[in-house]
This record gives structure tokens, sequence and C-alpha cells, in this order.
């Protein structure tokens, strides 16, 4: 069986997802930056404070290579910047991958977002204004990446149950 890879924006569902899948078809889910954090026992965000941006990319990418040479299969789910550093789109196309973009519109990402913002470092300290300009900058810049994903599954107005039925269909 192939790698599964989910990607998207914060807040697309990605965790959600990937759990929801990894119970379905018994396939173990990793997200990619609690691997980081545990591998350097580090929070994500102490890693950009204390050793910056490039470091944190470079590492990412280790790790996303490291979770795709395992011998098992496995779901992995990525960080929202994780496709547009270090050339990972071109991961994204393997013949051992299975890529999934979940796309959300940019008010499914609003919304969604607007809820746990304190949780999120690059939106905690806007409205929902800004924070709408922010989520539609970020989209069109990372749109290219997220778009050399294999498939694309749109997640607006969809339950949980829907977005995994069409993943299971993808599978199929």
């Amino acid at each position: 069986m192939k790698k599964i890879i989910l990607l998207g924006y914060m807040g697309c569902g990605k965790s959600t997802i990937a759990k929801e899948l990894s119970k379905k078809i018994a396939v173990p889910f990793i997200d990619l930056d609690e691997f980081i954090e545990k591998k350097v026992k580090m929070d994500i965000k102490t890693i950009f404070a204390e050793k910056g941006e490039i470091h944190f990319r470079k590492l990412e990418h280790e790790c996303f290579v490291e979770l795709l040479n395992l011998t098992e299969p496995v779901i992995i789910g990525l960080g929202g910047g994780t496709p547009c550093y270090a050339n990972n789109h071109e991961l994204l196309k393997r013949e051992d991958v299975l890529s999934v973009y979940l796309k959300a519109s940019i008010d499914t990402l609003v919304s969604r977002l607007s809820l746990n913002k304190s949780n999120r470092p690059l939106i905690a300290n806007k409205n929902d204004v800004e924070m709408k300009e922010f989520i539609a900058t970020h989209l069109f810049e990372r749109s290219y990446y997220y778009n050399q994903a294999q498939y694309s599954v749109a997640v607006d107005e969809q339950t949980i149950e829907q977005t995994v039925g069409e993943i299971l269909a993808i599978l199929a």
C-alpha cells in the first residue's frame, strides 16, 4: 500500500480526517509536526523562536523524507507550509505516495480558524477581517504547491464521513 499524504491549509481538517481515515483502513496516522516535536524534544514554536525558520524547514524536510522511507503503510498529515519548501511538493508525486489536497474555501477556513485562533500563532492576534486577508494571501501563495497533490478533495460543507468517503473512493 502507498503512503497516504494529506495536505492543505491550517484548519482544512488534515488531522481530523487522517484520524478517521486511520480507523477505517487500519493504517497508522503520523502528524509531521508532532513527529518533529518528538524527535527533537522541542515544540514547533520554540524551534522557530530559537533556531529560526530555515532550520525548521530543513528539519521538516528531513523528517518528511524519513516518514516516506518507512517500509510500512502510513498516513502522513503535513504542516500547512510543508509542500511549499525544500521541494517537498515534488515528493507528493512519488510512485509510492498517494497525496490528497484537502481544499477549503477562504470562508470555511476563517470560520473554522476563528474558533481556536489562540492555538495558531500566525493568526492569534488578528481580527476576522485581518485573518480573512491573511488566509486569502497565504492560500494564493501556496496554491501552486497544494495543487501538486495527485488528488484534491473539497471539504466545504462536507462532514468528516463524507470527506473520508471521498478519500476511500480514491483508494479503491
